[in-house]
């Protein structure tokens, strides 16, 4: 059992509800969908992944978004800040893409923390994590009906989540470290790899090519 426990400041908590609930207004947006579409996207980009952790892996109470009225704010607010704003929050996908990588981190650090403390395994508290940090971005994909961009080759991102995991458990667990330090720690050196995946173009590659239906004529 942690001594200590890494906390995330309201604070960014909110904030960072806020900027992935407009991820989710802009897809609704451009999809054309009505207001009822926008905010059930912004809903489920903003909170999907501590959805996901507390209703089907924890069920330890009720989630903190529906004890707390202040997410549900900042999720109102980025849907009518996607709807009346949405050519002027185009032009800030850079700093909306440095806080998802921000998020993260944070939210595997949080996943991982939440799950070891009510008792699941590591190998179980490492996945509940990766679902807290990419959650959100899974649930809007399957409510618009799109392939999950999670399971498609891409920059990394499930895998920066996943390292971020993996290096959490090493430095509480193995090492015996604070979680507050070893949150810190987690979440500068997933920030570092989700951007420099984004900057570089680190990409994850097909482990097969379907075959061409000319390719398959030559065969």
């Amino acid at each position: 059992m942690m001594q200590e426990q890494f906390q995330i400041p309201i604070i960014f908590d909110l904030g960072a509800t806020f900027v992935f609930g407009i991820t989710g207004a802009l897809a609704a947006l451009r999809r054309g969908y009505d207001i009822i579409g926008l905010f059930a996207l912004a809903f489920a980009s903003g909170v999907g992944g501590g959805l996901l952790r507390d209703g089907l892996f924890l069920q330890q109470g009720p989630p903190a978004l529906t004890t707390d009225g202040r997410y549900l704010v900042a999720i109102l607010a980025a849907g009518l800040v996607g709807l009346l704003f949405l050519r002027w929050v185009d032009r800030f996908t850079k700093m909306i893409a440095l806080v998802d990588a921000l998020g993260l981190g944070a939210y595997a650090v949080v996943g991982v923390q939440k799950s070891i403390i009510a008792g699941l395994s590591v190998p179980a508290a490492v996945l509940v994590g990766v679902i807290n940090a990419v959650g959100g971005g899974l649930l809007r994909d399957l409510l618009v009906r799109d392939e999950p961009l999670l399971l498609k080759p891409g920059q990394f991102y499930a895998l920066a989540a996943l390292g971020g995991c993996l290096l959490f458990v090493f430095l509480t667990v193995n090492i015996g470290m604070p979680a507050p330090r070893a949150g810190l720690i987690t979440i500068a050196c997933t920030f570092i790899v989700r951007v420099l995946s984004i900057t570089f173009n680190w990409r994850t590659k097909s482990l097969y090519r379907p075959e061409t239906p000319e390719e398959e004529q030559k065969r």
